[in-house]
């Protein structure tokens, strides 16, 4: 039993980094005031271009480069929301069906070989037509990761774990202890009042938004190479979107977001876990689908004004800012 809960609390750390990265990114584009619906693709780009960089080019040039592209698609959503004025909801669906049919391309059996050979051509033969990637190696704390349950579950993962949760910390103190997270929260609250103050929108917006395209990508690398290094189309499987409910359910604070992504980390872990005992073995689905059905009534609050009070949605969120129209 133990051996058994030790596998279930390990396992939420570990699929719950997917969604910490991606909300952590989230949390402060929304805080700007940018809804970012594209990062479903975003993230699906992250996992399939990890894919192709580890193989070509080695795990830490492979995140530099996921976490640059994922910098450009939120570029693209930038440009039209924030300089252009676009609706936010369509340009992001629109960037996730650009990033889950690109990543089907790129990654598909008969493109996949002709790809590695123009990122390097010395690639062996055999490196052109396998499904997977060296996973990101764990890094054991010395001491801590000895302890007894406590040390497999938390001081034993890869790098990208760490990361997140020296994140979270990180940018929870940037967002409220700090001058640059008041003028973020200022511009997702009340653009009009924080240009007049002489805080540059427009620069925040953009910078948030970037952040947020960062995170996202290296979460669907981390998924890929942190989590299931074995390529399957469609790998994200809507998990940007849970991680868009999860902003939700932490109030868009960083910290909260911690104890969000392992309760969804946890769900889905223990859907496979439950089956190895007999349990759940019947209707496996029913604990799967768990996760979007919180997704779906927490996307579905944000209809209700007086929710949206009462959770502390950022007043600007969604709604693009001009001085002129002011």
């Amino acid at each position: 039993m133990v051996e058994w809960l030790e596998s279930v609390l390990a396992g939420a750390v570990q699929m719950g980094t997917v969604y910490l990265l991606a909300s952590l990114g989230e949390i402060y584009a929304e805080r700007s005031g940018i809804l970012n619906l594209g990062l479903e693709g975003i993230m699906i780009m992250g996992a399939a271009l990890s894919f192709l960089f580890t193989i070509a080019y080695g795990h830490l040039t492979a995140l530099i480069l996921v976490v640059i592209v994922g910098m450009l698609l939120s570029l693209i959503l930038a440009v039209m929301a924030v300089s252009l004025r676009l609706n936010q909801v369509v340009v992001g669906l629109a960037l996730t069906l650009f990033g889950i049919g690109m990543s089907g391309f790129l990654t598909h059996p008969t493109i996949r070989g002709s790809v590695l050979l123009h990122l390097n051509p010395d690639l062996p033969e055999t490196a052109l037509i396998i499904q997977e990637a060296p996973k990101l190696p764990e890094i054991p704390i010395p001491g801590l990761a000895d302890i007894p349950l406590i040390g497999p579950v938390l001081f034993k993962h890869n790098i990208l774990v760490y990361l997140a949760l020296i994140l979270s910390f990180a940018m929870w103190f940037i967002l409220f202890k700090t001058r640059i997270g008041l003028s973020l929260r200022s511009v997702g609250e009340n653009p009009a009042m924080a240009d007049a103050l002489g805080v540059n929108v427009a620069l925040v917006r953009y910078l948030a938004t970037l952040v947020g395209g960062a995170l996202g990508a290296l979460a669907g690398a981390y998924l890929f190479i942190g989590f299931q290094p074995f390529w399957v189309e469609g790998m994200t499987a809507g998990r940007g979107f849970i991680a868009l409910a999860l902003v939700i359910l932490a109030t868009w604070n960083p910290l909260r977001a911690i104890l969000g992504s392992l309760l969804f980390g946890g769900v889905e872990v223990i859907q496979f876990r439950l089956q190895l005992i007999g349990l759940g073995a019947q209707a496996p689905q029913f604990v799967l689908m768990l996760p979007y059905i919180v997704t779906i009534v927490a996307l579905s609050l944000l209809s209700f004004e007086s929710v949206k009070k009462r959770i502390g949605v950022p007043a600007a969120l969604g709604i693009p800012y001009s001085r002129e129209e002011v």
